[in-house]
Order: C-alpha cells, then sequence, then structure tokens
C-alpha cells in the first residue's frame, strides 16, 4: 500500500457475529467511518446515536444502503444527560439481545485561549467529551459485569492528550481525562473479563474539518505529518476495530496512537 495515498481496505471479519454501539456516529466523521467499518468487518448489528435527530436518520439509512445490512437502529443521545445514557444502552440492549462492544465517539472541542475562557465553554467540553465518556462507560460496565459474558470499550482519545496546543486547553484536558479513565477503568474491568482501550488520533481529515479549518491551517498541520497528510477518519476506524476484536485479547488499558508528527 502507498502510505501517501492509502487505499480503502475490505472488511476480514473481525467482529464477526459482534454487535455494536457507537455514540455520535452520525456525522461524516470517524464515528460514521467506524459504524461502517464494523458491518464490513461482520458484526451482526449495530447501533448509532446523535443529538441531531435528522443526520441520525439519514446515517441509518446511509450505512443500510451501503453495506445491505438491515440491523441498523439509531436513537438520539445526549451524552451529557444521565438519563439519555441509561435509555441508549437499554435501547441496544434490547435491539441486539447485548452488546458485545461500545464505542465511545462523542466528543466536544471548540478554539479559545484559556485567558479569554468563561466557565460555560470549559464546562461544556469537559461535560460532553470526558464525563460524556465516563457515563457510557460506567453504566456499560455495570450491564456487560451483570451479564456475565465479558465486552469491550473502545475509547475515541486524542493526541492531545499528551501534547501541547495553543487554544486547546479545554479538549486536552478532557481527552487526557478520558486516556486516564480508560486506563484506571480498565483495571476494574478486567476483573470480569471485559477490556478497555482508546485510540488517539493526531489529524484526521473529515469534511467538518475541511469546512470548520482555514485552508492553510490545515496545509501547515498535515505538513507536521510524516506522511505529509492526515489520517482518513476510516484509517483510525480500523485502529478501533482491531482494538475492538479478538486480535487484541491481551491487551487492555492501553492508548493507541494513531499519529506520525514529525515536530
Amino acid at each position: 500500500m502507498d502510505i501517501h495515498n492509502p487505499t480503502y481496505v475490505p472488511g476480514h471479519k473481525l467482529l464477526d457475529g459482534k454487535s455494536v454501539l457507537i455514540t455520535a456516529a452520525a456525522g461524516a466523521g470517524i464515528g460514521y467511518s467506524a459504524a461502517k467499518r464494523a458491518i464490513e468487518e461482520g458484526c451482526r448489528g449495530i447501533v448509532i446515536s446523535d443529538i441531531h435527530e435528522g443526520r441520525l436518520e439519514q446515517a441509518v439509512t446511509g450505512l443500510k444502503e451501503e453495506t445491505g445490512c438491515e440491523e441498523v437502529y439509531g436513537l438520539i443521545c445526549n451524552v451529557a444527560v444521565e438519563d439519555d445514557v441509561q435509555a441508549l444502552i437499554a435501547f441496544a440492549e434490547d435491539k441486539l439481545q447485548g452488546v458485545d462492544v461500545l464505542i465511545n465517539n462523542a466528543g466536544l472541542g471548540t478554539s479559545k485561549n484559556l485567558v479569554d475562557m468563561e466557565d460555560p465553554e470549559w464546562f461544556k467540553v469537559i461535560d460532553v467529551t470526558l464525563n460524556g465518556t465516563m457515563r457510557m462507560t460506567r453504566h456499560m460496565m455495570k450491564v456487560m459485569r451483570d451479564r456475565g459474558n465479558g465486552g469491550v470499550i473502545v475509547n475515541n482519545a486524542s493526541v492531545l492528550g499528551w501534547r501541547a496546543q495553543r487554544e486547546q486547553s479545554h479538549y486536552a484536558a478532557a481527552k487526557a481525562g478520558v486516556m486516564a479513565l480508560t486506563r484506571c477503568a480498565a483495571l476494574e474491568a478486567a476483573e470480569f473479563g471485559v477490556r478497555i482501550n482508546a485510540v488517539s488520533p493526531s489529524l484526521a481529515v473529515h469534511p467538518m474539518l475541511k469546512k470548520s479549518c482555514p485552508e492553510e491551517l490545515l496545509a501547515e498541520l498535515e505538513g507536521k505529518e510524516a506522511y505529509g497528510r492526515g489520517a482518513e477518519v476510516w484509517e483510525v476506524a480500523n485502529i478501533m476495530m482491531f482494538l475492538a476484536s479478538d486480535y487484541s485479547s491481551y491487551l487492555t488499558g492501553e492508548i493507541i496512537s494513531c499519529s506520525s508528527q514529525r515536530s
């Protein structure tokens, strides 16, 4: 494969027979790509969530049309609301007769220097990105523990959990928290056969990023990557599929970096 111009990799049934729940999967980014990839990897059914009803309906229809899978369901969920989280997991448990894999993709980011940031903006990013991941993980751990046949949780972190960047103190703090949550929860979950890992993307290029990021800045960011480009969203999704699959059966509490920065 040409690392500078990668070719989409076909599925290899890594999730054959498993059921999957993914949060924030109705956009054009990593979540939707992970949902499509999970179906291509043979999952028997999937539930996706989002906070936008129209976009969620389109995503469910799109996944069915693109993959031919009929076992695709969607439910509105704001991961910052505990009742929504519990309702989503109950819905997925019912539709899928048990969730084997949870992928926590929901996150929120803005750009502002800390000195100019007000409490509401800080708290909103933390509540969705870190607390939302915690809520989903906490409740799914309870369900998987009580069911007694294991399971997998994959969290979406970020290299900003390790790396400093201007105007990203709130987002970086949240993602560093996701990393710490992943490591600590994994130790607890190991007692009842559940694995918890995270993927840590650097620059994943998708339509929303291209729309919101100035062209010159995007080019500068891509130029810092070893391959001279950002990751395709499906390349990040591929790592999620590995972490969700039995190929990573002896891996838990780890943060897998999807990054290749030169400086």
